[in-house]
């Protein structure tokens, strides 16, 4: 079984608010369905859920006034989001449901702390696709908070021991310093623990979800329940087709540490 995460910047036109990326997620989808491997799907909230959320600093909980409008939104738009990825998943063949974090989540001071799992397992063991996503999610102490899809990740990696975790994103892996800036990046094809003391400081902070530095201390994490975890680019047709089939595309690697 392999757990997949479609990130916000290939799903999403994330440098435009509510803007999906139909063909790419259609090529994503028959990529996953022509796999003919069970599957668990998280994606990413991009356009649909950052720009909100971060107005009303929704990952910091209840500041002020007001950020009630906030939640309203952000969880109308993620959930619009999401069906639009469960449409392209089905059209293309993959028996696929969702799953909404905001009902089946706690935090705890913005980390996960209750995920209803076991309806995440009986869609499993229905010969379904259980899919989830980022979402607006309630905290037991700053009252409201967001759930990001690395969190799922952790979660269901943790519950499912998958063979492969795969995050699909916008670039061919974790580089040294950011690709889309500089061009003397060069890719790390081999992530560890000494990955995140070597990442520049610009590189630890981002938007409400976390940094790539974030990602890659989630990424440790979920190598933990999985034989590998991968970070490949989504937007070059059949990378991710290909780390499905048990290959290693161009990408940064975590090894696991699954027996």
């Amino acid at each position: 079984m392999m757990l997949v995460k479609l990130g916000g910047s290939v799903i999403t036109d994330k440098s435009r608010y509510r803007t999906f990326r139909p063909e790419a997620v259609h090529r994503l989808a028959k990529e996953m369905a022509g796999s003919g491997q069970r599957l668990l799907v998280v994606h990413g909230a991009g356009s649909y859920g950052h720009v909100i959320a971060k107005k009303y600093d929704l990952h910091m909980g209840r500041k002020r006034p007001g950020q009630e409008k906030g939640v309203a939104h952000v969880s109308w738009d993620v959930r619009e989001l999401d069906t639009l990825v469960i449409e392209a998943l089905v059209h293309e063949g993959l028996d696929a449901v969702s799953l909404v974090p905001g009902s089946c989540t706690m935090l705890s001071d913005g980390k996960l702390t209750s995920v209803d799992l076991d309806k995440f397992r009986r869609y499993y063991d229905m010969g379904v696709t259980p899919v989830t996503f980022g979402d607006v999610a309630l905290d037991d102490r700053r009252e409201f908070g967001i759930c990001s899809g690395d969190q799922m990740m952790e979660a269901l990696a943790r519950e499912f021991r998958p063979e492969r975790a795969i995050f699909v994103t916008d670039v061919d892996g974790v580089f040294s310093c950011d690709p889309h800036l500089d061009t003397e990046c060069h890719l790390i094809d081999e992530i560890d623990q000494s990955t995140l003391s070597s990442l520049p400081r610009s590189e630890r902070c981002d938007d409400v979800t976390g940094s790539i530095y974030a990602k890659i201390e989630y990424m440790l994490g979920i190598a933990s329940f999985a034989k590998e975890c991968l970070i490949i680019n989504g937007n070059v047709p059949g990378r991710l087709a290909a780390a499905l089939r048990g290959e290693l595309p161009l990408c940064s690697r975590v090894r696991g540490g699954k027996v």
